[in-house]
């Protein structure tokens, strides 16, 4: 498949979702018992930007329950065998290639480098299309109690170092003052819904350009507002999906720009999903190293 090609079918994939009104950056494990964050099921490593959307995608798509990925050669590796006429799913992997070209050299005699983007596309299998698993492969339920979703994302808010100010009714972040405002948490039907507000906002604050400096900007084909907010989007999907709350769609008026901005560019949402990765990371108490770039998988 050319590069062309698996841009446009993964963006097609995110299209389609969203006119379905199933944005791919909520989780749809919550509930099962599991950790619901994609990762590999050999190594433990998370998945991480675009591949997140994609196989959430795919889990809703199939009803899966875990979200523990595998390829083919990783599940003979460890005597297990993906079901005969299983499907799998695909992901991107993406790092930049610095090569020599010929045999040109630089005033200075320093050989002439170039640097060109590398993406390549992967299939895995989730761990309920594979038999023969070993134990400690298959998703164990947590323990009640073990997963305290709401502590995590108090402790997200208070580590971040953000200024937060409760009152009014509109959550939002003021880049001027550089703080955030909330409204009062009692304005809030649940804990839930209050904390997935706020981790939006943190992930607009991490834009700011002493932390992951992304500045507001016009993109081709698209509103720099409705691409700030395409990013802290999923910014903040990544957040919930790491404390274990159910997240929810902030800004539903911005999906018709976004939707029109995808057509016209098959990279855009490689771009905004690497953007929101980077606000998590700069935001997670432990982040996942970054080894190439921020869409770098482990496959």
């Amino acid at each position: 498949m050319s590069l062309v090609d698996l841009y446009t079918t993964v963006t097609n994939q995110i299209i389609a979702a969203l006119e379905a009104g199933t944005p791919p950056w909520h989780c749809p494990w919550h509930g099962t018992g599991v950790d619901p964050r994609p990762c590999n099921a050999t190594t433990g490593r998370m998945y991480r930007g675009i591949n997140v959307l994609l196989l959430n995608l795919r889990a809703m798509s199939q009803g899966y329950t875990s979200a523990r990925w595998l390829t083919f050669a990783q599940a003979l590796s460890v005597g297990a065998r993906v079901r005969k006429g299983e499907h799998g799913s695909q992901i991107v992997f993406f790092k930049m290639h610095e090569y020599e070209k010929g045999s040109s050299a630089d005033a200075d005699g320093t050989p002439d480098r170039r640097v060109v983007p590398l993406l390549r596309a992967f299939t895995v299998f989730n761990v309920q299309q594979v038999d023969g698993l070993p134990e400690h492969l298959v998703p164990a339920p947590l323990e009640p109690g073990s997963w305290e979703p709401l502590e995590a994302a108090d402790h997200i808010l208070a580590q971040s170092g953000a200024l937060f100010r409760h009152g009014g009714s509109k959550a939002f972040y003021a880049p001027d003052a550089d703080l955030i405002q909330m409204p009062p948490q009692s304005a809030f039907d649940t804990a839930g819904d209050y904390y997935a507000t706020a981790l939006h906002e943190l992930t607009h604050w991490t834009g700011h350009a002493s932390r992951c400096n992304r500045p507001l900007g016009r993109r081709h084909g698209i509103d720099a507002y409705a691409f700030e907010e395409l990013v802290a989007e999923m910014g903040a999907a990544f957040l919930t999906d790491y404390c274990g709350i159910t997240g929810r769609l902030q800004h539903a008026s911005y999906i018709a720009s976004w939707l029109e901005a995808l057509r016209n560019d098959k990279r855009l949402i490689f771009t905004a999903s690497s953007q929101a990765q980077k606000a998590a990371d700069f935001l997670l108490p432990q982040p996942v190293p970054v080894e190439a770039h921020a869409m770098a998988v482990a496959v």
